[in-house]
């Protein structure tokens, strides 16, 4: 199943309905608004928790001093709704209503959360980063040195609509575009269309030009992350061993992130909701938009190699190497390495480096696990324009089927 089709299927999993959705710019993409105004702790079902300005943060991550705005046990699912920060930031008038009716967006369609965040919830854009994001979500038990492992079960378009910017001094090209003789951000309306072989999204070619460019949507959470140590708030733009703004494209529906545990309780949260991102995000932002995500947080306890019956059933045991210290991924069909520094050449060696506890976790031996790589494994730039800079590496479990399957020979 595609995540297009995980997203608008109402077959694999029970999403929380709104009675009267308006319909969106684009026909047959329902506005998600809020379902209440209070998070709902799972119990038969999954849970919910809604992007209000008691259960956000703008600009800032949790840290240890956060208290939790919901709380669940390991294993559990909560719907989380997800607001963008683009349309909503003081270059764009803090005003979500007047920005997107500004560009043909009917304001029965613009988000009620947006609104509230963007009237309520402390900003300093001198200080703070962009970023708004939902949490902190207690995992009861988690302690540091644990691994916390966020599924995402499914998204959902909360709008038919997003933004792209590029914003002056930031970007792959600072000083080139923006244009250097316009003052200001350069936000293009981006909506999505429901056309013979599903939805797509869609943007004009030029100021004024009717004529259109279209493109796959692949949905995905720029940031997921955990509370750091400490009674600091981190920023919201670099991303680090806590997770936070990966920007790393492959990470949508049936996706998970494994994030090493820093403070009790984990204090997860995401946010930076994407409608789809190509690998570098080059003009700083990329098609952002907001959405719905039902995610799973399972645990794997410090010290049990092989995981625990917490743990996601898709997770591997270790064969020789616990594997990597900070956050890697996976989906049905990859194991994605990730690497982070300053350094872009330095982010590929970091990348390289988990890749290889990946493969000498499921049991290779290092010297061909490097030749593996080089044969077979792809990495690319998940981003260049967050201070910290992203590389990620893919390799397909099918690839390891001997390493997985019963006739694996021990291990010396």
């Amino acid at each position: 199943m595609t995540s297009t089709e995980t997203i608008t299927s109402s077959e694999t999993t029970t999403a929380p309905s709104l009675p009267g959705a308006a319909p969106s710019v684009a026909s047959g993409v329902p506005v998600l608004q809020p379902l209440g105004d209070r998070p709902v702790a799972p119990s038969d079902g999954p849970g919910y928790l809604p992007a209000t300005p008691g259960t956000v943060l703008w600009g800032r991550l949790p840290c240890a001093s956060d208290s939790p705005v919901l709380s669940v046990d390991p294993g559990q699912e909560v719907w989380v709704d997800t607001v963008s920060h683009e349309g909503i930031l003081e270059d764009q008038g803090r005003d979500p209503v007047a920005f997107f009716t500004g560009h043909g967006v009917l304001g029965e369609n613009v988000l009620h959360d947006a609104v509230q965040v963007a009237r309520e919830v402390p900003h300093d854009p001198a200080v703070d980063g962009p970023h708004v994001v939902t949490g902190p979500i207690e995992v009861r038990g988690a302690l540091p040195g644990d691994v916390l492992s966020v599924t995402v079960v499914d998204l959902r378009l909360r709008a038919g609509y997003g933004v792209v910017s590029s914003r002056h001094g930031r970007g792959a090209l600072p000083g080139e575009l923006p244009d250097p003789r316009s003052p200001g951000p350069v936000s293009i309306l981006c909506t999505v269309e429901d056309g013979p072989d599903g939805l797509s999204g869609s943007l004009p070619v030029g100021p004024g030009d009717t004529r259109r460019v279209r493109f796959p949507l692949a949905p995905f959470l720029g940031t997921t992350g955990v509370a750091v140590a400490g009674g600091t708030r981190p920023h919201s733009v670099p991303p680090g061993q806590h997770g936070g703004n990966l920007d790393v494209s492959v990470l949508g529906a049936g996706s998970t992130l494994h994030l090493p545990v820093q403070v009790p309780g984990a204090l997860a949260y995401v946010g930076d909701p994407h409608f789809s991102q190509g690998d570098g995000e080059v003009a700083l932002t990329a098609f952002e938009a907001p959405l719905r995500a039902l995610l799973r947080f399972d645990l794997v306890r410090q010290g049990d190699a092989h995981g625990t019956d917490d743990a996601p059933a898709s997770t591997p045991a270790p064969a020789t190497s616990p594997g990597p210290t900070g956050p890697w991924a996976e989906t049905d069909e990859l194991l994605v390495a990730i690497g982070l520094d300053a350094d872009l050449g330095e982010a590929m060696r970091d990348a390289t480096r988990c890749a290889l506890a990946l493969l000498e976790r499921e049991g290779m031996h290092p010297a061909h696990a490097y030749a593996y790589l080089s044969a077979a494994g792809d990495f690319a730039v998940s981003q260049v324009v967050d201070q910290v800079c992203g590389v990620h590496g893919t390799i397909r479990k099918a690839d390891l089927r001997e390493l997985r399957g019963p006739s694996a020979p021990p291990q010396a």
